[in-house]
């Protein structure tokens, strides 16, 4: 029978694409080395160099948060649950109620039509004319106008938040419109922030919404978010997820978070001075390009709405001090299965940002602490590293007729969708099993959507005696624009 130990969906291709598997052990730290040995690529997705779980993966046995030294030597038996949790790129619940007095006044007043507007509202006993007066008052910071930002943004404008912020640098564009509701067709090419901003306004023009067409740093965040008194975390990358972390504690915001991911998603409210933040539960972040983006992995167009919609009911009776937040919690869903899980999280006592001895007292370089390449330079030909090729020199040697291989590492309906006449399909997470397919003294080329799945491969490569291999920048999506604009972008 064994222990039954759920994979995420971010971990499933490295273990013949299983959502769980049974696996024997007495301890846990027995049931992680028969996981690995069983199966072997997920080894660095989930140990670093000195077989110890990395700090980016949290695990659970029954629900109980397991963590540090004890890890190995807590005993299970059969039956038992073991949850694995990676960041996707919290103490128990306070034990006194959260003032929400203390968070917002409630001093605004409402006019006639706003009292027509939310008069569903009003007639509730835990919102009533007092909670609409808070919402009015509560001013809301939104990280991203994307997949989570737009369900935050309609529903909050519509709820009668009064004033909303909204952190973008992005455009529309036509892959947004699968999931990112608060812009349509007209807007594509639009800037995101002006796009949501005149969707809330058709909505609501009783909120006042406050654009800032810039990404969020370690310069402006403090100023941004000073002015708010709840931020929600929409973003889709680990740097400005530890940014918006790190500026909430030291202002003393909370932190509504979201995360999501192909068909799962995750939840959860970050506040120190009653809880646990990010990095109680995520000390560290991933190395860079091991964890795939929405653009890479893809995502369930409806996700971010449900997604959203937790983060913006989460901040709501966060406003009106009612029911019992996220706080301390982890809130997981997945929508293939429709099933929400609940795992305790429990704030860290050594954590660097809001522990007993912080030795995070000010915003950092988030870029050089998620390992994350810093470059001012386009991705010319001129800038490339050594093992890098662009699109236009791969087409230069097709046209010559060199004698290499180009091999495409990304999944089979993604191959469907798009690909590269010459090219070989092994998806990455067959690569290892199939390296024998592939001459080592061959001058090989790799390519995925972007460049970080084939960047893994590069490695894996690399670490099996392949000497000639470079990766082709920018992946297909570059091919099209440079290329081949008859190839499909997606």
């Amino acid at each position: 029978m064994g222990v039954n130990v759920l994979l995420p969906t971010a971990l499933r291709a490295y273990a013949n694409n299983q959502d769980s598997v049974a696996v024997e052990g007495k301890k846990l730290g027995d049931v992680m080395r028969n996981l690995i040995a069983g199966y072997p690529q997920l080894r660095t997705h989930l140990l670093d160099d000195t077989g110890n779980v990395r700090n980016f993966v949290n695990v659970y046995l029954n629900d109980d948060h397991i963590k540090g030294a004890s890890l190995k030597d807590t005993p299970c038996k059969d039956g038992d649950e073991v949850v694995l949790v990676p960041a996707v790129a919290g103490g128990a619940v306070t034990e006194r109620p959260i003032s929400q007095r203390a968070l917002v006044s409630g001093e605004a007043e409402l006019s006639t039509e706003e009292i027509k507007r939310y008069a569903r509202h009003l007639i509730l006993p835990e919102v009533g004319m007092e909670g609409q007066k808070k919402l009015k008052s509560a001013s809301i910071l939104l990280i991203g106008a994307g997949g989570l930002g737009s369900p935050l943004a309609l529903y909050l404008s519509a709820a009668g938040i009064g004033k909303l912020g909204l952190v973008d640098f992005d455009v529309v564009d036509f892959s947004n419109l699968q999931r990112q509701v608060i812009h349509g067709t007209k807007d594509v090419g639009k800037l995101k922030v002006d796009s949501a901003r005149e969707t809330i306004n058709d909505i609501n023009p009783f909120v006042e919404v406050e654009t800032y067409n810039t990404g969020l740093t370690s310069e402006n965040a403090m100023d941004i978010i000073a002015k708010y008194d709840i931020v929600i975390d929409g973003t889709d990358n680990f740097p400005t997820r530890y940014l918006v972390n790190d500026a909430c504690v030291l202002l003393g915001k909370p932190n509504v978070y979201g995360s999501i991911f192909r068909f799962e998603g995750q939840s959860s409210v970050f506040w120190a001075e009653h809880g646990p933040c990010y990095r109680c539960l995520y000390p560290e972040p991933p190395p860079p390009g091991m964890v795939p983006s929405c653009a890479e992995g893809g995502v369930l167009g409806i996700l971010p709405g449900i997604v959203g919609l937790i983060q913006a009911n989460e901040a709501v009776k966060l406003i009106l001090g009612q029911g019992t937040p996220l706080i301390g919690r982890l809130l997981l869903f997945n929508a293939l299965d429709m099933k929400f899980r609940e795992l305790k999280l429990k704030k860290d006592p050594s954590c660097p940002i809001c522990g007993a001895n912080p030795t995070v007292t000010a915003l950092i370089d988030y870029q050089e602490f998620c390992g994350v390449p810093k470059t001012d330079l386009p991705p010319t030909e001129e800038n490339l590293a050594e093992d890098e090729i662009s699109p236009a020199q791969v087409k230069a040697r097709m046209a010559r007729g060199d004698d290499f291989v180009l091999i495409d590492v990304r999944e089979p309906h993604e191959w469907q969708i798009a690909k590269i006449d010459g090219a070989k399909l092994i998806p990455l997470g067959q690569l290892e099993s199939r390296i024998g397919e592939l001459d080592p003294e061959a001058d090989i080329v790799v390519h995925c959507k972007m460049g970080g799945r084939s960047a893994k491969a590069q490695d894996i490569l690399y670490a099996n005696g392949f000497t000639n291999v470079k990766n082709m920048v920018g992946g297909i999506l570059r091919w099209a624009d440079e290329v081949d604009p008859s190839v499909s972008k997606y």
